[in-house]
């Protein structure tokens, strides 16, 4: 004999709506006998709800905004409030239909006030690459008399550090800092471009106060006529 009022072989009346309605409008439980819940799945999903809605209030003080319906191809934008087209939204491998949550606009506007929240784009960029924040770059460079730390050039902009151990060194120019990752911060290739420079390019050579020499570099050919 069931055990739940109004029910009968391959039926059970739903505790909240009060309809007789087939087990398979049940959900499964495995806890009840015949392996179905006391609350047709209509009735179950509105309880979900519910109960999501009171620890959501609870745990973040909001309330959970109501499913919108939107025509097929479109998406409820909840920041603006409008239903719009797809393809007004960012791609998203891993949202719901491969899209975003929120429309272009909103997402750009999201994403500047996260920027903002941290200090701004330059902020979050040396924090997130290096570690460091728009403060210390400034420190770094005040250290250095304002100038690139190899070259001398005004007001270098880039950050070098080890990629083995992720320091920072310093603050280089463009080219500085690109030419020490093309040597790979090896110092036994930059000891070599150095001798091969002095050996295939013409020297000054100081032989008194004031006076200089020039010397021709030791290896090397001369250009062609007609070059």
């Amino acid at each position: 004999m069931s055990d739940s009022p109004g029910a009968g072989d391959g039926v059970r009346m739903c505790r909240d709506c009060g309809e007789i309605k087939p087990l398979t409008d049940f959900h499964i439980s495995p806890e009840r006998k015949d392996g179905r819940g006391s609350y047709c799945k209509d009735c179950f999903n509105v309880r979900s709800k519910r109960s999501y809605a009171k620890r959501i209030k609870q745990t973040h003080g909001r309330d959970v905004r109501e499913a919108v319906e939107v025509p097929d191809g479109y998406r409820w934008c909840p920041d603006c409030s409008a239903a719009k087209p797809l393809a007004e939204f960012p791609r998203n491998a891993s949202g719901r239909g491969g899209h975003g949550s929120y429309c272009k606009p909103c997402h750009n506007a999201r994403g500047k006030a996260n920027l903002d929240r941290r200090g701004g784009s330059r902020e979050y960029h040396l924090r997130r690459r290096y570690g460091i924040g728009q403060s210390e770059f400034d420190e770094l460079l005040a250290a250095q008399g304002g100038r690139c730390a190899i070259c001398g050039t005004d007001n270098p902009e880039h950050v070098d550090h080890d990629h083995r151990t992720g320091w920072v060194r310093g603050i280089l120019c463009f080219n500085c800092n690109g030419g020490l990752g093309q040597f790979r911060d090896d110092p036994d290739f930059l000891a070599s471009a150095i001798t091969y420079l002095k050996g295939t390019t013409w020297q000054r050579l100081s032989i008194h106060p004031g006076v200089y020499r020039i010397t021709s570099p030791t290896r090397g050919l001369p250009p062609s006529r007609s070059s």
